[in-house]
């Protein structure tokens, strides 16, 4: 009588920084999954909670660190909630450099996804090229806000300032060769937007490179085809948006369907999968990075053509300009209350709505007509992905759950809030 092999595994975790945020308990018959069940936890940080107790300008920098691969994503949301609450309109110019910034964010979190995904199924070498790409993104983000990550740029009304004229170069330090530092400063010579403009142009290219190493691999493709196969029906079903939605073969895309900010002044088309496999999921993140190449090149060409304000002329919402507070403590008072109090939010709800990086990523907004939130409420993207961690690796070997949690693209600020 052969014997009966059936295993209860812990898991995870796969990441070095999750330890403890994902378990998966999985029952298996010898290498097959007959259950896979999710696990999350050690990471709530209460930050709806935290929201509700501080005034609503006050929670814009805590958006970023809720899925820290889509920083300013997450604030789009946010700033769009309380801008609808409001009844105010940002400039046009804040909102081609929000979108501009949206897509660059766009590819920072799918060459972070390729990077990893990669190198968890084995590939080493993407990883490093990813990064490479996300070094330059990086950089625009800092240019613009002073910070790498967590960037705090957008604001409700506008963003916190206009693009710089200059981009920082490198300097010469005793571990650098100095025709390294020139090599590095070539497009640094102009303004940030010639420098997002040159890489732009570079960027076609790079993802030439990531296709050459992985779309018609034989082993990428034993590892990913036929992996994590999810019909259009049960992913409408499942909850599913983004990317996990599009690969199994529905159109939909919040800024096309229902437009946002200047998406619907913008040409770019929607990557739709075919088999709802990792596979088609990982084409459709390659296209959209091509996508959001197109789209930020579209916004460039704006943004040189067409100088304005950047930030609603409104004191309620602005803070005044640095030169009137040096000469006026009324302008100065003005700024220390905006910043530590904030602003009353008529009473009401709203719900306001991104396409993240990763899916629809929500933010549904209740005021009682204070300075903080009555109730705010995230709908991570992530979470529904999650949960269907079961249906997704019933059936395959112990090994294809990486791949699935990769082509998952999960990150745990946003699920274990």
């Amino acid at each position: 009588m052969p014997e009966i092999r059936n295993y209860t595994m812990n898991f995870g975790p796969q990441h070095p920084a999750a330890h403890g945020v994902l378990r998966l308990v999985l029952e298996l018959d010898g290498e097959v999954i007959e259950r896979a069940d999710p696990h999350i936890g050690l990471l709530h940080r209460a930050t709806e909670k935290l929201a509700e107790n501080k005034p609503f300008n006050q929670s814009v920098p805590y958006m970023d660190r809720l899925d820290y691969v889509s920083m300013m994503c997450n604030e789009h949301a946010y700033v769009m909630a309380i801008e609808r609450m409001l009844g105010i309109e940002p400039p046009i110019r804040a909102k081609y450099i929000r979108v501009m910034f949206d897509e660059i964010t766009r590819i920072l979190n799918h060459l972070m996804w390729l990077g990893a995904h990669a190198l968890d199924i084995g590939a080493m070498t993407v990883f490093l090229y990813a990064f490479r790409e996300r070094e330059d993104l990086m950089d625009c983000y800092e240019a613009v806000s002073g910070a790498r990550m967590h960037a705090a740029y957008y604001r409700p009304g506008g963003v916190y300032r206009d693009l710089p004229d200059v981009m920082a170069p490198y300097e010469v330090s005793k571990w650098h060769n100095p025709k390294e530092v020139d090599r590095l400063n070539a497009h640094r010579r102009g303004s940030l937007l010639d420098f997002i403009e040159a890489f732009t142009e570079r960027f076609p290219a790079y993802v030439d490179e990531y296709e050459t190493l992985l779309t018609e691999n034989r082993i990428w493709k034993q590892r990913t085809v036929g992996i994590g196969v999810v019909t259009p029906e049960r992913a409408l079903q499942l909850g599913f948006s983004g990317v996990l939605l599009r690969g199994s073969g529905i159109e939909w895309d919040l800024r096309k369907k229902q437009p946002y900010e200047v998406y619907d002044r913008l040409d770019f088309d929607i990557p739709v999968g075919v088999n709802g496999d990792c596979y088609d999921r990982y084409l459709v993140r390659i296209e959209e990075m091509r996508q959001s190449n197109h789209i930020i090149k579209q916004c460039i060409d704006w943004l040189r053509k067409n100088p304005g304000p950047v930030m609603v002329d409104d004191n309620k919402v602005t803070s005044p300009r640095r030169e009137t507070m040096k000469g006026d403590m009324e302008s100065l008072i003005h700024h220390f209350k905006l910043f530590t109090e904030g602003y009353s939010v008529p009473a009401g709800e709203v719900y306001s709505a991104v396409e993240h990086p990763k899916g629809e990523f929500g933010i549904y907004l209740v005021s009682d007509g204070s300075n903080k939130p009555y109730r705010l409420k995230i709908r991570a993207p992530g979470f529904p992905h999650l949960a269907a961690m079961d249906e997704l690796s019933k059936g395959h070997m112990l090994a294809d759950v990486v791949a699935i949690i990769g082509t998952i693209d999960i990150v745990f600020g946003e699920i274990d809030r």
